[in-house]
């Protein structure tokens, strides 16, 4: 019996080993295949001995740029509104270190290099300011970053359902989320190589995301989710450095916020019965309010039908936030520094 047993445990072994080797070389080939399939949005710019992608379009001034949240898609998280804005400004959106096309680097991935990265990448490149910087999520500690470092180069923002630099703080009185559910995305990180997260990767991302796109992310999650793993263990001091600046003098601000209701999935991910989940949006609301504090001069608007990614469920508002401070910016730059325009309303 013991001699049978050896044998399935040897064959069950074999069979394995011959599994991970066919996934490794199903992977490797896949990454090959996916910059032919899917090259990259924009242009490759060295910074250093590292690529950067970068996807500009449009022409005018000022320039906006784009910058993702916590996620593994770059630029074609604002397909929905990059081209939208390129007709009437320029518009750059760019993929972070390690993220969709753009080269991995060694060291921390916090906000202070992901500004200095971005930096060297516009300069690398040609472009000049002044910036019109627009965050999604975690995105909002990142331009908040670049603008302490850059002030200059800086002339208005767009918050985007941004990330709060208090606001770890400010939801644990209201859930204990943990880190169980980070654990997965650990674990599948670990695996990529393997080719086992390339055959989990949606590539239907609903309707609202044209499917040659939904395609593109897909083709680059396995190399992208190590990185933005990376960006996720140094998230602390991201908010940390996010949070050092407060104070954006009479620079143009729209902060917009989500307001959707949390779903059951999000519910049951945060932990949140009904009660809980009202709560949440409300201090989600609080912390929006407190960004828009940040300017002289500044408009909240709360996006009642939109979830956290308010450049897919309404891009127009977007859109519409990005033109609003890109027209005040120009109408500062044409009328005396001691007569700034009014922020009026785009809705």
């Amino acid at each position: 019996m013991w001699k049978w047993v050896k044998r399935i445990l040897l064959g069950a072994l074999v069979v394995l080993l011959v599994a991970v080797g066919a996934g490794a070389a199903y992977e490797a080939v896949a990454r090959r295949r996916a910059w032919t399939e899917f090259p990259p949005a924009g242009r490759m710019v060295d910074v250093g001995g590292r690529r950067i992608e970068l996807d500009c379009r449009g022409s005018g001034s000022p320039t906006v740029v784009l910058e993702a949240g916590l996620d593994m898609n770059g630029p074609l998280a604002w397909a929905l509104v990059h081209d939208s804005i390129a007709t009437f400004t320029r518009v750059c959106g760019y993929s972070r270190a390690g993220i969709m096309w753009s080269d991995d680097k060694p060291g921390p991935h916090d906000a202070d290099r992901v500004a200095t990265d971005l930096a060297a990448t516009l300069d690398a490149a040609g472009e000049q300011g002044p910036f019109v910087m627009a965050g999604h999520s975690l995105g909002g500690p990142y331009i908040m970053t670049f603008t302490r470092h850059y002030p200059s180069r800086v002339a208005g923002l767009v918050f985007v359902d941004a990330s709060h630099p208090d606001q770890v703080a400010r939801f644990a009185k209201i859930t204990d989320q943990g880190d169980a559910a980070i654990g997965p995305y650990k674990i599948a990180g670990k695996l990529a190589w393997t080719g086992l997260v390339r055959l989990l990767a949606p590539t239907d991302r609903g309707e609202k995301i044209p499917r040659p796109v939904a395609e593109a992310m897909a083709a680059y999650v396995p190399t992208s989710l190590g990185p933005m793993l990376a960006e996720l263990e140094v998230i602390d001091s991201t908010f940390a450095q996010g949070g050092q600046l407060r104070d954006l003098g009479d620079r143009p601000l729209v902060v917009l916020t989500a307001m959707a209701p949390m779903d059951s999935a999000q519910r049951a991910v945060a932990k949140l019965d009904s009660t809980g989940a009202a709560r949440f949006k409300e201090e989600w609301r609080a912390m929006h309010e407190d960004e828009a504090s940040w300017s002289t001069r500044s408009e909240h608007v709360l996006v009642t039908d939109a979830t956290h990614y308010i450049q897919v469920d309404r891009p127009d508002v977007v859109i519409g936030a990005v033109r609003k401070v890109v027209e005040m910016v120009r109408a500062d730059a044409a009328t005396p520094s001691d007569a700034p325009t009014s922020l009026g309303s785009f809705r």
